[in-house]
């Protein structure tokens, strides 16, 4: 069957929703689809970028597809991208289901709309963020607010299927109060990121850490609860001389107020803020030379970085939100605690840093019964038996 799959972005724009319809896409041309990736032209939201003129805006591929369209926005708290003729592009392209990515934004909308027109069904993958842990100050919570309210039922009600990946993701989807259409737990996958580069110097080397480090991989974003990470580590930082940070990702908005923070707490040599790194191999190395992984978000989905960092036998440090415990055993494969708490951030870094043999066991744990329970393989195959069912309804 010919499938859309419709992201706000694709890579070469990075993040976990851009990977996972990446992931997917081949893996449903492997079971016999033909894929068509609607997304927008931008490299990243926050701040707001397009993509370079280099970039492809059709691109065929051997899975079918890639069709980066323009997007405008309201600006400021208004955010909020709009595809420009995204809908023609289904009524030219006649997919036989869309499956559309991402609660509360303009393409499940324009789904919806496909399917009232042609009968087509579309499936919603939510990737569901509450309101709380989103992009933005109280007014732009308010206006989510509205959405959840008063827009949100219709839209969400009329998909064929709404595809959660945990189920504490389920949980705050359903305590919106909608009238949910089924509910699927599908879990992401995780691909294994390629082997280090073995004829180029250490990770430490090449970018410039001269000690040991904990590491942050992610945007540099208001959700990821940054502030507590840079207090925590401070105490850290004061009880060993030798150890570093290290930020990995992209600035989605934050890196200017971390950088002052940095300077008011005077760990600017201790702290490092790489930026996104292009060469998975990099990142591969990163995540092996790192004595722990650490991830103090607000609110997490999956946090799919947690799988790198285990899958490369570094334990990992953890905020007890979303869809983390599913993932990570407090005890077993890391260490989970509460959002915004550097006291207990600090705790639980110090551990691992100072005790070399539990954090070895953690991470051992984690590579070897943790990981493999993720593969892309198994997202795809329960895609493609729900797709079948949907359209055989």
């Amino acid at each position: 069957m010919k499938v859309a799959q419709l992201s706000t972005r694709y890579p070469p724009g990075p993040g976990g929703v851009e990977r996972h319809v990446a992931e997917l896409a081949p893996r449903l041309a492997a079971l016999g689809h033909r894929v068509e990736v609607y997304t927008s032209d931008l490299y990243r939201e926050f701040p707001w970028q397009r993509l370079a003129a280099s970039v492809p805006r059709e691109e065929r591929t051997a899975f079918g597809a890639v069709h980066r369209l323009p997007v405008w926005s309201f600006p400021g708290e208004l955010h909020y991208p709009f595809f420009r003729g995204l809908d023609r592009a289904l009524l030219r392209d006649r997919p036989d289901l869309v499956h559309a990515h991402t609660y509360g934004t303009h393409q499940v909308a324009v789904a919806r709309r496909y399917g009232r027109r042609t009968g087509a069904p579309f499936v919603l993958t939510a990737h569901f963020h509450p309101i709380w842990s989103i992009e933005g100050g109280w007014f732009r919570h308010r206006l989510r607010g509205f959405y959840d309210r008063r827009v949100a039922g219709p839209i969400v009600r009329s998909a064929a299927a709404v595809v959660v990946q945990t189920h504490e993701e389920e949980r705050l989807l359903r305590s919106l109060g909608l009238a949910l259409p089924r509910v699927v737990i599908v879990p992401p996958g995780y691909r294994p990121l390629p082997a280090p580069p073995s004829d180029a110097g250490r990770f430490g080397e090449k970018f410039g850490i001269p000690g040991p480090f904990v590491l942050f991989v992610g945007r540099l974003a208001s959700n990821k609860g940054l502030l507590p990470l840079l207090t925590a580590f401070g105490t850290l930082a004061a009880e060993e001389p030798t150890a570093h940070l290290v930020l990995l990702g992209e600035d989605g908005g934050m890196r200017p107020t971390v950088e002052e923070r940095i300077r008011a707490a005077g760990l600017a040599s201790r702290i490092h803020l790489v930026g996104h790194v292009d060469d998975d191999r990099w990142v591969a190395a990163a995540y092996r030379e790192a004595r722990l992984t650490v991830l103090p978000s607000e609110y997490e989905a999956f946090g799919l970085v947690l799988l790198e960092s285990l899958a490369q036998g570094t334990p990992v440090v953890a905020t007890r939100v979303g869809g983390i415990p599913e993932v990570v055993e407090d005890g077993r494969s890391g260490l989970l605690v509460p959002p915004n708490d550097p006291t207990a951030l600090a705790e639980a870094l110090r551990r691992l840093w100072q005790d070399r043999a539990l954090a070895a066991r953690l991470g051992q744990y984690g590579q070897e019964s943790v990981v493999p329970r993720y593969t892309w393989e198994a997202l795809a195959a329960r895609l493609d038996a729900l797709y079948r069912e949907v359209l055989g309804r």
